[in-house]
C-alpha cells in the first residue's frame, strides 16, 4: 500500500542517495546514478541540477562514451571546494592532522612526534588545537570546514565525544570535542582508531568487507574494529572492541594497561620484543618499540629457529585463541590484519589457525579468511575522513529542500 511521507523527507533521502552514488563511483553519468539508486532519470536530472547550482556537484570536462548512439553522457563529480573536513589521528607519541576536500583528496597534512605518556591533559589538548589551526591556515583556498574527526587509540565514548581511557596517556575522560568546538565552532566526532580502520576497509573493498568482518590492529597495541550487519559495533560506554585486553592467560604476562594476561601482553610490539629478547614476562613494557624493530625481529625469525620465531608463535597463539573465543559468540567472518604486525603474519599464521581450530568458534573455520594491510595510519585517516564526509552528505547537504508538502509514495510498502 502507499504511505504518506513528507515531500522534504523524500527529497532529502533522494539527494543523499545521489550524493552517495557519486561518492562511491567517482565520476558517474546520470544514467549510471539512476541504475545504482533506482531513481528515475527525471528525478536524477532534477536533483543533480540543484546540487550543481548549489556548488555541491560539478559536471566534469571529460565525457563518458555512450554505448548507444546519440550525445555522449557528461560525468558528474563532487565539487572539491564545496566543503572541507579535518581529520586528526592521535596514537602513541604521534599526532597527525590533514585537511581533506569534499571529493576526498588530502589538501595539507602535518605530522608531529610527541611524548604522549608524559604530557599533561592540557598540553595534549593544546597540541590538537594547534595542529588543526596550522593545517587549516595552510589551506586558504579550500572550501569551508564543516566537520572535524578525531580518531584516537583507546576507549572512546562516541556519544559524549570523549576519550575515556587510553594506554597512550595517563589521563582519562578527556573532552577533546568540547575543546576543539570551543575554538573552531565546527562539529567534532571522537572515535576509536580501529573502528575507523573498519570504516576505511568497507569503503576501500566493499566486495570483501561488506556486512560482517573483523579488523585487527597489530601494532604497539592490539585493537579491533567489528563490523556487524554493515555497522561498526560499539558498546554503550566504550568502543566495544577491546580485543587486545581480553584475557588470554589469567595472571600471565604484564600488559601495558597494568593487568596481567591480556592478548596484547603476548602480541603487541612490546610483547614480541620482550619475548624475542628473553626478558621476563612481568617486566614493565618498553615504550618506543618502532616498526623497524619488529621488522628486524621478523627477519631474524625467518632465517633461524630461536627466541624471535618463538615470540611470533606465542603472539599468533594469543590472537588465535582470542579470535576463536570471539567467533564462539558471533558468526565467523573475514579478517583484516592491519599494521606492522601484519607484515609478519607469515610467522604467526600457523599458530593462529591452530589455536582457532581448538575453539568452538573454529568449527566455522571455512568462513574465516585473512588479508593484510600494512599502513594503519592511512586506513585510520581514510575511515575518519569518510565518516566525516558521509555526515556532510547526509546531514548538511541532503536536508536542503524547498517545500514540505505531503505526497504519496508507492515506493514504501
Amino acid at each position: 500500500m502507499s504511505v504518506g511521507i513528507r515531500h522534504d523527507d523524500l527529497r532529502r533521502r533522494n539527494r543523499a542517495m545521489v550524493l552517495g552514488a557519486v561518492r562511491r563511483a567517482g565520476q558517474p553519468s546520470r544514467t549510471e546514478i539512476a541504475s545504482v539508486t533506482g531513481l528515475s532519470n527525471s528525478t536524477i536530472s532534477a536533483i543533480s541540477a540543484d546540487l550543481i547550482a548549489e556548488g555541491i556537484l560539478a559536471e566534469t570536462k571529460s565525457e563518458i562514451a555512450s554505448l548507444k548512439r546519440g550525445r555522449p553522457q557528461v560525468a558528474i563529480a563532487l565539487n572539491a571546494k564545496a566543503a572541507t573536513v579535518v581529520s586528526v589521528v592521535l596514537s602513541l607519541d604521534h599526532l597527525s592532522a590533514a585537511t581533506i576536500g569534499y571529493s576526498g583528496e588530502v589538501i595539507v597534512q602535518e605530522d608531529r612526534r610527541l611524548h604522549t605518556l608524559s604530557m599533561s591533559e592540557e598540553e595534549l589538548l593544546a597540541e590538537c588545537v594547534d595542529i588543526i589551526r596550522k593545517v587549516v591556515a595552510r589551506s586558504p583556498h579550500a572550501g569551508p570546514v564543516l566537520r572535524t574527526g578525531l580518531a584516537v587509540q583507546g576507549v572512546t565514548d562516541s556519544a559524549a565525544r570523549r576519550l575515556l581511557w587510553s594506554p597512550i596517556t595517563p589521563h582519562q575522560n578527556i573532552a577533546f570535542a568540547d575543546r576543539i568546538e570551543e575554538v573552531f565552532a565546527v562539529p567534532v566526532s571522537v572515535e576509536n582508531d580501529c573502528n575507523m580502520i573498519a570504516e576505511a576497509l568497507r569503503w576501500r573493498d566493499p566486495e570483501r568487507y561488506r556486512n560482517d568482518f573483523i579488523a585487527i590492529l597489530l601494532s604497539h597495541g592490539i585493537g579491533m574494529g567489528v563490523m556487524l550487519k554493515g555497522k561498526v559495533f560499539t558498546g554503550t560506554h566504550s568502543s566495544g572492541g577491546e580485543f587486545g585486553h581480553m584475557i588470554h592467560r589469567p595472571g600471565g604476562a604484564l600488559c601495558r594497561c597494568g593487568r596481567h594476561g591480556c592478548v596484547e601482553a603476548y602480541a603487541g610490539n612490546y610483547a614480541i620484543w620482550r619475548n624475542a629478547h628473553g626478558h621476563d614476562e612481568n617486566e614493565r613494557p618498553v615504550d618506543g618499540i618502532g616498526d623497524e624493530d619488529i621488522r628486524a625481529i621478523a627477519e631474524r625469525a625467518r632465517t633461524t629457529e630461536g627466541p624471535e620465531r618463538a615470540a611470533f608463535r606465542t603472539a599468533g597463539e594469543a590472537i588465535g585463541y582470542g579470535l576463536g573465543n570471539l567467533f564462539a559468540l558471533i558468526d565467523a567472518a573475514p579478517i583484516a590484519l592491519v599494521g606492522v604486525g601484519a607484515s609478519a603474519f607469515d610467522l604467526m599464521e600457523r599458530s593462529v589457525r591452530q589455536a582457532i581450530a581448538k575453539t568452538v568458534g573454529g568449527l566455522h573455520s571455512e568462513a574465516i579468511s585473512f588479508d593484510t594491510e600494512g599502513n594503519e595510519m592511512q586506513l585510520t585517516r581514510q575511515g575518519s575522513t569518510m565518516q566525516a564526509l558521509a555526515f556532510i552528505d547526509n546531514e548538511v547537504f541532503a536536508p536542503q529542500t524547498r517545500d514540505s508538502e505531503v505526497v504519496q509514495s508507492s515506493r514504501i510498502a
